[in-house]
Formats: structure tokens, C-alpha cells, sequence
């Protein structure tokens, strides 16, 4: 039998939780709620209620009101409900929209995607270590500019960017503010109080719960509207037509509780992780390179450069023993370097030669050290 590689991709997709997994399965039984739960008759009354009780929880856990909460199947369908659909619906408003170079495919994307349909887009750069700066922004902002998307952390490198003090600056100006914070949940704290965005996306594979299912906080006071991307039923307020399937929505609040319970535990003892891990590649040599500076990225996430290193032979080499990425998961059939380290002024051919090692629940101090033996063992015979 084959010992799988160590897994360091939690920032890729996390397995579910026990517990997560047990609430699911109790809303999928016949006893309890398998109709559907935008019928009348008592299994639909029985399914609604377990979605609404689950959306008023993550509702709570997030410190907003359940009617702001729009469940979508992830993140992706969450940035591309809240870009377009605050796109279209302010458009004659004005067209020009403010991003990062840095963010994550599912939000550039779209934002290609309406440069296509006659939007106008600004891209602001960041610094070494993955921070915008707010001079940028300010300078960015002009009459006709509608919306505003920032990633609160930073998929590859674990940066985390100043939300609020870049919603102060918007909301001086009626710019309305989108985050990506499919990597933060569970990472760090996220309060939609706190954070002062009104548009907000989450996913649920992150966190330990199902994939498929997603989450969008949009904000109802001042009322932020969106234009739908798909038509139907008319459930979730119009935003987002569809049956809802209150097994994903209970798994999704389920894995929301227990993250958020263990955060400031979790997050201690994974710091320690990252932190051994780094003391242990850095001494190998000094050629190797951090790219998610502890002073301002989350402790799950470490991306190193090793630079003179050819990026391909080195994966051929962990990829039996290690399982991580050269960037995101998304990316990860693509040869093209980095994006976000080559935003951060990384050259190509080092960019391509970086490795995001990802923590998570299951990972040991163990693991940490059977990662530095790997690579110890590699730099002892290039």
C-alpha cells in the first residue's frame, strides 16, 4: 500500500470535518428534511426551516442580518454574482471599476470579462511584501468609478490587505467595496462591521465544509443592489434563483461555527508550524526566500522562493513525498509563473521556482519537519 504525500493545499481545498459531514447527513435523512424547502406541504416546511435556522447562524457568526446572506455554490458564483451584478445594476452611474493585480482568477476574470463589455478597469500594484498602497487607491478613484474589488487575504502568499481603512477612503467617495474572503474565514476574524464592505464573498470548501456551496453578504443598510445573473424561481430575494440544497447550507454553517470556535487556537498553533517550517528552510540557504512576511499575512499560508532552482525538476522531486502548489489551484495545469509574486516584483523564472505550502487542522509538527528533511535532502545533492 502507497503512503500518500504530507498535505500542505489547505488553501486549495480542506477536507470536511467529522462534524460537518454528521450535520449533512442528518439533513439529507428522510426523517428529517430531504424535501424541498420551497414547497408548502410539512417536508418542505421541514427543509426551509433547517436553511433558514442555518442562515441565521452564519448570519450571526458574521454579525449580519440573515436576508444578507445569499447563498451561492462558492466563491467563484459569489464574486461573479456581486462584480457583474453591481456592474450592471450602477452602470449608469458611471463604468470604471478599481482592483489588485494581485487578486484571484475568479476575480480578474471578471473583471476582463466586463473590459469586454465597455467597463473600464484600474489595476493597482503592490509593493514587495503584497500590500497596496492607499495613496494608490486614492489617486486610482475618479468621478465615474462604481465599485471596488480588494481580496482580504491573499490566496498564494496569505497577505493580508487593510479592509477597513480601504473602505473609509471608498465610502468617502460612494464607492461601493467588494472582498474576496474565501481564504480568511477561519484564518482570521471577519465581521462585516469590521471589515465596512458591502459586498462579501465566502466558500465553503475552505473552511472544512462541502464544495458547492458559497456564500455573498450583501449589505441592506444603505441597501446595496445587484442585477441577477440568472433568472427563475425567484428564491433568495431574485439574486440567485434556484433550489436550495439545505444539506450544503447546513454543512456550510456547520464548518463556519467550528473555525471560527478554534480560530485563535488553531492560529497559534499553526503560527508555530510556519514558523518552524521557515526556520528550517531558511538555514538550507540563503538563496531561499519568503514571500508571506509574518507581520502581515495569515499563519496558514507560506510561500518561499527558491530561487535559482529550476521550478519543474524541483516539484518532480516532492511531488510523491509533498503535496503542494506553485500557486493557486486554479493555475495549477498552467506552466505561466505566478502572477501575484511576479506583481510583487519577483522575476519570472524565480516566481516559477516558489512554492506555497498551506496548513491546516491535520498538520503536525511532524509533517513540518519531514518537509524540511525533503528539502534538506534536495539541496544535498543539487
Amino acid at each position: 500500500m502507497s503512503i500518500k504525500p504530507i498535505y500542505l493545499d489547505y488553501a486549495a481545498t480542506t477536507p470536511v470535518l467529522p462534524e460537518v459531514m454528521a450535520s449533512m447527513e442528518e439533513a439529507l435523512s428522510f426523517e428529517a428534511c430531504f424535501g424541498n424547502p420551497h414547497s408548502a406541504h410539512d417536508y418542505g416546511t421541514a427543509a426551509a426551516e433547517i436553511v433558514q435556522g442555518a442562515q441565521r447562524d452564519l448570519a450571526d457568526l458574521l454579525g449580519a442580518a440573515p436576508n444578507e446572506i445569499i447563498y451561492t455554490s462558492g466563491a467563484t458564483e459569489a464574486n461573479n454574482l456581486a462584480l457583474q451584478g453591481a456592474a450592471y445594476f450602477y452602470q449608469q452611474r458611471g463604468k470604471h471599476i478599481i482592483s489588485v493585480k494581485t487578486e484571484h482568477k475568479a476575480v480578474l476574470e471578471v473583471l476582463q470579462f466586463l473590459e469586454r463589455q465597455g467597463f473600464s478597469v484600474t489595476y493597482l500594484p503592490v509593493d514587495s511584501e503584497g500590500l497596496i498602497a492607499l495613496q494608490d487607491l486614492e489617486q486610482a478613484l475618479r468621478p465615474d468609478t462604481i465599485l471596488t474589488s480588494v481580496m482580504l487575504v491573499n490566496n498564494e502568499t496569505g497577505v493580508i490587505q487593510p479592509i477597513a481603512a480601504i473602505a473609509e477612503i471608498l465610502k468617502a467617495k460612494g464607492v461601493l467595496l467588494h472582498v474576496d474572503a474565501a481564504q480568511a474565514l477561519g484564518k482570521i476574524p471577519v465581521k462585516v462591521s469590521e471589515l465596512k464592505a458591502g459586498l462579501i464573498s465566502f466558500s465553503g470548501h475552505k473552511i472544512y465544509g462541502p464544495k458547492g456551496i458559497g456564500a455573498l453578504y450583501v449589505q441592506t443598510k444603505p441597501k446595496i443592489h445587484l442585477r441577477p445573473l440568472m433568472y427563475g424561481g425567484g428564491q433568495q430575494q431574485g439574486l440567485r434563483p434556484g433550489t436550495q440544497a439545505p444539506f450544503l447550507v447546513q454543512g456550510l454553517t456547520q464548518a463556519a461555527k467550528t473555525v471560527i470556535q478554534d480560530l485563535a487556537e488553531e492560529s497559534t498553533r499553526i503560527l508555530t508550524l510556519k514558523e518552524r517550517l521557515w526556520e528550517g528552510l531558511s538555514a538550507l540557504s540563503p538563496n531561499i526566500q519568503l514571500n508571506s512576511p509574518f507581520s502581515h499575512s495569515v499563519a496558514q499560508i507560506c510561500n518561499v522562493t527558491f530561487k535559482g532552482m529550476d521550478g519543474e525538476m524541483l516539484m518532480n522531486e516532492i511531488q510523491n513525498t509533498l503535496a503542494v502548489a506553485q500557486g493557486s489551484a486554479c493555475n495549477s495545469t498552467h506552466i505561466e509563473s505566478s502572477h501575484v509574486l511576479r506583481a510583487m516584483g519577483i522575476k519570472q523564472q524565480d516566481a516559477h521556482s516558489s512554492i506555497r505550502f498551506s496548513f491546516g487542522r491535520y498538520t503536525t509538527l511532524a509533517d513540518i519537519d519531514a518537509v524540511i528533511k525533503v528539502f534538506r535532502a534536495f539541496y544535498l545533492h543539487v
